[in-house]
């Protein structure tokens, strides 16, 4: 991901979100917009794909993954043994003892990174500290994931590697697109040749 990217996406929101956190639903801000800001610069609340699948398909239960985005969104698609959080409602009393707690980590993810960073520095800036963002959300779970592309063959072992085990988790999470398209193909029609006719008995009766 372009480091640029990743820094913009949590610029532009920012100072919208530090204004329009209702004050009567939080406690004290924890860091300042000048703390946040270098928490951002540094990526540490970004969690690698690769990173996400590989908790999930060893099933570690220190994964808590969090979809900020709408019911009907999430109801359509969803990554596995994710909840439904949306970011509207992330203030909400009843999520306190699962945003703010030591136990579990909680990923935030969205279809890209603006909803899920939103949710990150909001909780962050609450002194929540045990909260990532999926990188690149959901379009970069797809790439990475469920859709990765086959290295050159002249590709170093690690790139290979790297491949072999995105397919691995792709299959085992149910987002092979191979499989996909083998059951959706059209079957092959069936080569019908003439019947020959059949020789008449030379002579007569």
């Amino acid at each position: 991901m372009n480091s640029r990217i990743l820094l913009a996406g949590f610029l532009i929101p920012m100072a919208m979100i530090i204004a329009a956190v209702p004050s009567n639903k939080t406690k004290q801000y924890k860091l300042t917009a000048n703390q946040l800001l270098q928490e951002a610069v540094s990526y540490e609340p970004y969690i690698h794909p690769d990173n996400v699948a590989d908790m999930l398909v060893q099933q570690d239960p220190s994964l808590q993954l969090i979809d900020v985005r709408t019911p009907d969104e999430f109801d359509k698609f969803s990554l596995p043994g994710a909840i439904n959080i949306p970011l509207s409602e992330l203030l909400a009393d009843q999520y306190v003892d699962l945003l703010d707690q030591g136990v579990k980590m909680n990923v935030f993810y969205s279809n890209g990174t603006l909803k899920s960073n939103e949710a990150w520095m909001i909780t962050r800036q609450l002194g929540y500290s045990n909260n990532y963002v999926l990188q690149g959300g959901l379009n970069y779970w797809a790439e990475t994931i469920i859709n990765p592309v086959p290295p050159a063959s002249t590709s170093p072992d690690e790139e290979i590697a790297k491949y072999n085990f995105r397919k691995g988790a792709s299959m085992a999470l149910g987002g092979d697109v191979d499989t996909k398209s083998a059951e959706t193909a059209v079957p092959a029609v069936p080569v019908i040749t003439a019947k020959q006719a059949k020789k008449r008995v030379a002579g007569g009766c």
